[in-house]
């Protein structure tokens, strides 16, 4: 079964003391120990970004590893990320990352590894990659859209709520033609997608929202989702 989970926002790494999506996601394993792959290439594979997924991780009862692209030190890619149980994206450039794993050929290996179950998941650039576009802050200035690994049909913008100027500029360059129709994601929202299709939508905390953004009479509108709130 192919599963993906786009968090708009959240995991260890922004909520480090609400481990409710992360369990989430090891839990669509079904194993009681699940191997999980950290991929940090949008950090530039920062260190305390390792450090505290591998904290993490083991908290969760979970198996951890990590692959650097910047400082590789694993010959055999496809094999490490074919034998893990869920591959986990983290944040940061989102155009470096997708130019790095096109060079490495892991945009190949994760489609391949989608395909045979593992688990793929992350947030932020971790969350728009999957999509066929996104909204990104990868280039300085104006947020822009930026074509991604089209394994989920159309356009994601992350950190809607989190950050004041994701709703207006996804809401801009959708009125422009620049995006096709897709779905936003609150901060500590998770989308979990079964094949190509949206089977649920979950969050870390109440409130939070996933909206379904589409052009019609020539305008841009939103269609709000109510996730289900693992901590109810």
């Amino acid at each position: 079964m192919r599963q993906i989970v786009a968090m708009g926002g959240g995991g260890f790494s922004m909520e480090p003391e609400n481990p409710l999506l992360d369990r989430y996601v090891l839990g669509l394993t079904g194993k009681d120990r699940p191997k999980v792959c950290f991929l940090p290439t949008a950090s530039g594979d920062a260190e305390g970004y390792i450090i505290n997924f591998y904290r993490a991780m083991v908290r969760l009862n979970a198996e951890p590893t990590h692959l650097s692209l910047l400082h590789p030190t694993e010959r055999d890619m496809a094999g490490l990320l074919l034998a893990q149980d869920v591959i986990y994206v983290g944040g940061g450039n989102t155009k470096n990352m997708l130019a790095l794993w096109r060079a490495w050929g892991l945009d190949e290996i994760l489609r391949t590894a989608w395909e045979r179950g593992v688990v793929l998941a992350g947030l932020s650039a971790g969350s728009i990659c999957w999509f066929e576009q996104g909204v990104t802050d990868s280039v300085p200035g104006e947020l822009s859209a930026l074509p991604a690994l089209g394994f989920l049909k159309g356009s994601h913008c992350p950190h809607y709520d989190g950050e004041p100027e994701r709703r207006p500029a996804y809401h801009r360059l959708r009125a422009a033609g620049l995006l096709s129709d897709g779905i936003a994601a609150d901060d500590g929202v998770g989308l979990h997608y079964v094949g190509d299709e949206l089977a649920k939508v979950v969050s870390s905390r109440p409130g939070a929202r996933a909206y379904r953004v589409y052009a019609e009479g020539g305008a841009v509108r939103e269609e709000p989702i109510v996730p289900q709130c693992l901590g109810a």
